[in-house]
């Protein structure tokens, strides 16, 4: 298949660099020192899984310069997605699938205003991922699938059954749901509370889910976020707050947050897209957010970054 990442960070340079390896047509977009050392060695993955040394069909920092693809994995930041959706147009062919592996809920509904519909296949990744040097990507993968990804209607049409085949041949656990709006907004009750309190508190899990008073609040701010996604006809499972206490439980005391990383070196946050979206969607429906609230209000003028 002919994959573009448009984003190769350590999400999108972990899916493209397993996917270059297995012999794919992958272009990683990239730019800077990043892309020169990709041109230059390759793609280095290193992790608990292993390392290995991708070389991409292309590596470039002008979508136009490709042409159409079968699929792109969109990866970039939810505060980059304007620009880079528009920068995608000429990767997207009559028949292109375009995944969109973001933090949030509204991605792919933002995508489709830009590219239209019918182009847009929503998408969560499991993957933890850093560049901890030009060319070089950590990553991280949990026990279930690195990638849920779904047609909106439910069906597996044939443009996911053969992307599902090609992640199965690089190693990839891709797991295809026919329910793929109540995936990612299960994901988001465990992301938005994760990102924003570990934010507020400035510390990993092992404090905020460690201690009485902060588990308390983690768990009014996922019924938060709960109460909103079921105000929207999001089937969420009774027990989805004890469901993710008990991943929190398990992850080591020391995870952090990938926003609560960027907050500590001065990047952009994703914190309109995260809280904001929360309270923006529970005012519209009528659910109250008030810890969202908090959490928004608290993070939003760091949300610019001043690194």
């Amino acid at each position: 298949m002919k994959i573009a990442v448009m984003g190769t960070g350590g999400v999108g340079g972990y899916y493209g660099g397993k996917l270059a390896a297995a012999g794919e047509d992958v272009t990683l977009i990239a730019r800077g020192p990043h892309l020169a050392a990709i041109r230059r060695d390759g793609l280095k993955l290193t992790g608990p899984a292993g390392e290995l040394t991708a070389r991409p069909a292309r590596a470039t920092d002008d979508p136009a310069a490709v042409g159409p693809v079968d699929v792109v994995l969109f990866c970039v930041k939810l505060y980059d997605l304007q620009a880079a959706g528009e920068a995608i147009r000429p990767l997207v062919g009559d028949g292109t699938m375009v995944v969109t592996l973001q933090n949030g809920v509204e991605a792919p509904d933002l995508l489709d205003a830009i590219l239209g519909a019918g182009h847009v296949v929503p998408g969560v990744t499991y993957v933890s991922g850093t560049r901890t040097a030009p060319g070089v990507i950590r990553y991280a993968v949990g026990d279930g699938p690195a990638m849920i990804l779904g047609e909106r209607g439910g069906a597996v049409s044939p443009r996911v059954a053969r992307f599902e085949t090609a992640c199965a041949r690089a190693g990839l656990g891709v797991q295809v749901s026919p329910d793929i709006e109540r995936i990612l907004w299960s994901k988001f009750v465990l992301f938005a509370c994760n990102a924003g309190l570990t934010c507020l508190a400035r510390q990993p899990v092992g404090v905020v889910y460690g201690q009485p008073h902060l588990r308390g609040l983690a768990s009014d701010c996922m019924q938060e976020v709960a109460a909103v996604g079921r105000a929207k006809g999001i089937f969420l499972a009774p027990d989805i707050v004890d469901s993710i206490f008990r991943q929190f439980d398990s992850w080591l005391p020391d995870v952090k947050a990938s926003m609560l990383v960027d907050l500590e070196h001065g990047r952009p946050l994703e914190v309109e897209w995260v809280a904001g979206t929360v309270c923006r969607l529970g005012e519209e429906l009528g659910v109250p957010t008030p810890i969202n609230r908090i959490i928004h209000a608290v993070l939003k003028p760091h949300a610019r970054g001043h690194g």
